[in-house]
């Protein structure tokens, strides 16, 4: 079944506790021994006293003292065991489930953006979190509990055959029913288990992108419309959950009914065994012992079935974020550049998204160390798309991509984003100070450095002023600071990591006339000596360029500087002009300025 392949890779995560795990499956054995010990010393001691009236007095003392005396080490060895078991246990899952969160984690903020586009981060969330949380209940199960229900099924029922077959016949009737049971319910739930948990992991995200997006919830009055749809969804994982549930309840009533009719089958056929002399008083409360051990131990199986068919669709959704692969793969012979000169080439580059039709075409240029570069062009050109690919967020699926002359898919994907730095319309700072933001690039930085990048962005001014100074928490996204605070935290941050490409993506294009005019002047000393990309719809942020490359659908239409591309009189002169006419007469045009 296929749960039961996810059950088995569940316990394969345990490989790096290998030898724990082999001491606590020895430990189960053991435990299983011993438990399978006390009803035979049970029934032994009841042979021993119903046979008293025909051997002497201290014979029959010296025997049932013995037998005492074993049982109750074995009694106190088993409770030893299952101490040790239990610490041991918890401990192992306690670390395998944080090894494995922080194995997602990893995995999951490695992944390119393709990835990210296509999940919802708050689906992410809960793959992991409700994930983790049943690797560790298995884990701890199988090594408290199930791990001894196996050996007891399959190495220690046969033993009781030894003892006295017809009884056995019982137990093992017992034991085929429940397995029955269990196989034709899980059949039957578990397509119906699995829908469900895809409706909890939507019903996740839809919360998540709600909360995410309050603001715009709460301004377009979408607070009935949202709770509508999660009450929706939450419907749906009901009416899908509940039947497995209904099911389950029917096993629970069916494994309980098959105990009791054992117990009783137990005890008619041990009598009527006894009469002819076919099975001692001692043998019966031993099978007696053994119906109850074994009913509980089915009955907790059972359970744990249940439980597991309801955690598998969790478990099979972490696996399979796991086991997604980049889009991007790194070659395990990848270059470590170092710190680069900064030559970037594209060389007949051509990419289109999966599915889809190609958004760049035969796009070639080079940037020399350096110098700065202007991508311009309507929404969709392919200005943005040209520069995930520099930062290797795609890879091309014609041509190739340079810095320095290697080919990017040559180099570590660590040392390619190590010397690009990025300054993105949105600063997109983390709910953490000040200080910790600006820190993301370089860890190591001093407070002298810090200090020295945020001077350089003009923002050590502001940043002083804030109620904890650099130890200021600056809330979800930056909501505490205005956007040029925020912007000049991203620039002093690039400053601070100081990469020999720079990547600017309509850094300014939010900002108010004043703000920008502070903003132009800390990017100016960021762009200082580096190679240097602007992505910009405002073209007077682009007059001082080297180079300024004029994308339309997909193609580098025209290249040149800004004076000699307005002279030409083509496609860059036209936006220009589009720019200067929709300028307010009573205010200065921005673009010749």
């Amino acid at each position: 079944m296929g749960f039961l392949r996810t059950y088995a890779r569940v316990l394969g995560l345990l490989a790096p506790d290998k030898w724990v795990a082999i001491g606590l499956a020895l430990a189960a054995l053991a435990l299983a021994g011993l438990q399978f010990l006390e009803p035979v010393l049970f029934g032994r001691v009841v042979d021993v006293l119903s046979g008293a009236d025909r051997q002497p007095q201290d014979i029959v003392w010296r025997q049932a003292t013995a037998l005492l005396v074993v049982w109750g080490a074995v009694g106190i060895t088993g409770i030893a065991a299952n101490v040790a078991v239990s610490l041991l246990a918890d401990r192992m899952a306690h670390r395998n489930r944080l090894a494995v969160m922080h194995r997602y984690f990893q995995h999951v903020l490695a992944m390119p953006l393709s990835f990210h586009g296509d999940t919802a981060s708050g689906r992410l969330m809960k793959i992991m979190l409700v994930g983790t949380d049943h690797l560790f209940a298995i884990w701890l199960s199988f090594f408290r509990e199930h791990l001894t229900t196996f050996i007891t099924g399959f190495v220690l029922l046969p033993l009781t055959f030894l003892m006295n077959w017809r009884l056995a016949l019982v137990l093992l009737a017992l034991v085929v029913v429940f397995i029955v049971v269990a196989a034709f319910v899980v059949s039957r739930t578990q397509e119906a288990q699995e829908k469900a948990e895809g409706f909890q992991s939507q019903l996740a995200g839809n919360a998540q992108d709600a909360l995410s997006n309050v603001v715009v919830v709460q301004s377009f009055t979408r607070l009935a419309a949202e709770a509508k749809l999660f009450g929706d969804i939450m419907r749906q994982v009901l009416d899908h959950q509940f039947p497995v549930l209904n099911w389950w309840a029917v096993v629970s009533v069916l494994t309980r009914s098959a105990s009791t009719i054992s117990v009783i089958t137990i005890f008619v056929l041990g009598t009527w065994l006894h009469m002819r002399g076919e099975a001692t008083v001692g043998e019966i409360v031993s099978f007696m012992g053994f119906a109850t051990m074994l009913i509980g131990r089915l009955e907790g199986a059972v359970g744990f079935v249940s439980r597991l068919l309801m955690q598998v669709p969790g478990l099979r959704e972490v696996f399979g974020v796991l086991d997604t692969r980049s889009s991007v793969p790194e070659k395990l012979d990848a270059v470590d550049l170092g710190r680069t000169a900064g030559h970037v080439a594209f060389e007949h580059v051509a990419f289109g998204y999966p599915g889809g039709g190609k958004i760049l075409n035969d796009v070639s240029f080079e940037a020399p160390p350096g110098k700065t570069v202007a991508l311009v062009g309507q929404t969709g050109a392919g200005k943005s798309t040209a520069m995930s690919l520099l930062q290797r967020l795609w890879d091309p699926i014609e041509g190739r991509v340079t810095i320095d002359g290697h080919d990017l898919r040559d180099i570590s994907l660590e040392s390619l984003r190590r010397n690009v730095g990025v300054v993105f319309q949105d600063a997109m700072l983390f709910n953490r100070t000040i200080r910790e933001n600006l820190l993301v690039g370089r860890p190591e930085a001093t407070q002298e450095e810090l200090e020295q990048a945020c001077r350089m962005a003009e923002a050590h001014d502001f940043i002083t002023r804030q109620p904890q100074g650099y130890d200021t928490p600056v809330g979800e996204r930056g909501t505490s600071l205005s956007g040029g605070q925020k912007q000049r935290l991203s620039i002093a941050r690039a400053l601070l990591k100081d990469p020999p490409i720079l990547i600017l993506d309509e850094a300014t294009s939010a900002l108010d006339a004043a703000t920008e005019a502070r903003v132009q002047k800390a990017l100016k000393v960021l762009m200082a000596g580096r190679t240097t990309f602007i992505i910009a719809h405002r073209l007077s942020t682009i007059r001082d360029a080297d180079e300024i490359l004029v994308f339309e659908l997909g193609r580098v239409a025209e290249r040149g500087t800004f004076e000699d591309l307005v002279a030409q009189g083509g496609r860059f002169a036209e936006l220009v002009k589009t720019q200067l006419t929709g300028t307010d007469a009573k205010k200065p045009a921005p673009v010749p300025a």
